[in-house]
C-alpha cells in the first residue's frame, strides 16, 4: 500500500474547497484521494504530458494532481482544484 502526503499548496486547495463546495463533492475528493492508497493509478487517471511522474484523476469538475514514486510507495497530492485554464500549472 502507498503512503499519501499532501504538499502545502494541496492542504490549503483542501481547505478552500472544503468551504466553498457542497459536502457530498468533498467527499468524493477525499474518497478518491483516500482510494489512491491502494490504487495510485485508477481508471481514468491520465498522465500529465512533459512531467515525468505527474498524474491527474478527474472528480467531477475537480481535478486532483498527483506524483507517484513507486520505489517509496508514495503519492504526493500536488493540487486539487476546479478544472480550469490554471489548473495544471504547477
Amino acid at each position: 500500500m502507498y503512503e499519501i502526503k499532501l504538499n502545502p499548496s494541496a492542504k490549503r486547495d483542501l481547505e478552500k474547497l472544503a468551504r466553498r463546495i457542497n459536502e457530498g463533492d468533498f467527499g468524493r475528493l477525499e474518497t478518491a484521494i483516500s482510494q489512491l492508497i491502494v490504487m495510485p493509478k485508477p481508471p481514468g487517471y491520465r498522465k500529465i504530458k512533459g512531467l515525468e511522474n505527474s498524474f491527474r484523476i478527474r472528480v467531477g469538475e475537480y481535478r486532483i494532481i498527483y506524483e507517484i514514486y513507486d520505489k517509496e510507495l508514495l503519492v504526493l497530492i500536488i493540487r486539487v482544484g476546479r478544472r480550469n485554464e490554471s489548473t495544471y500549472d504547477l
